[in-house]
């Protein structure tokens, strides 16, 4: 797969879920672009095409969603979500916080980094895969995103 085609970025340390996630998606026929990564510092070397990335992808050729939990090794997601949004040329790619944390703190400090949504992974099997579906079908193809021209205006 070439990476700059990449449709959805998994940031997702727990191979279970990666793998409902990755499942879910491949059952809605959503999965033909699905890169998984399982820390921050590689998702931030893959967004902004850096370290092991640098020669495999171009910045200007973004993931359409990136779903991102918070809870990872090296860098954690809501780490990663604030050098996403701070950035003009990455502010714009959709980011869903899709994690177990119900906590009121997670929730708020998602919202000002400038995260999308944020979404508690159900514990029951089928709703998980439902709500990966709904999730993918909106931000892949329900929500009008913003050109790759007007982020480099802005």
């Amino acid at each position: 797969m070439n990476l700059n085609d990449v449709e959805i970025l998994l940031v997702e340390d727990n191979d279970t879920d990666a793998e409902l996630i990755k499942f879910s998606l491949e059952k809605n026929n959503m999965a033909k672009n699905l890169v998984r990564l399982k820390d921050g510092e590689d998702a931030l070397e893959f967004i902004f095409a850096t370290g092991k990335f640098e020669d495999a992808r171009d910045i200007t050729c973004p993931p359409k969603l990136i779903l991102l939990d918070i809870g990872m090794p090296k860098v954690n997601g809501l780490e990663v979500l604030q050098r996403i949004k701070c950035m003009p040329l990455t502010r714009a790619i959709p980011v869903v916080i899709l994690t177990s944390s119900k906590e009121d703190h997670d929730v708020q400090q998602c919202y000002n980094l400038g995260g999308n949504s944020y979404v508690v992974k159900p514990v029951n099997f089928k709703e998980f895969a439902d709500t990966i579906k709904e999730i993918a079908y909106y931000w892949l193809f329900v929500n009008q995103a913003v050109s790759l021209e007007k982020v480099y205006l802005i």
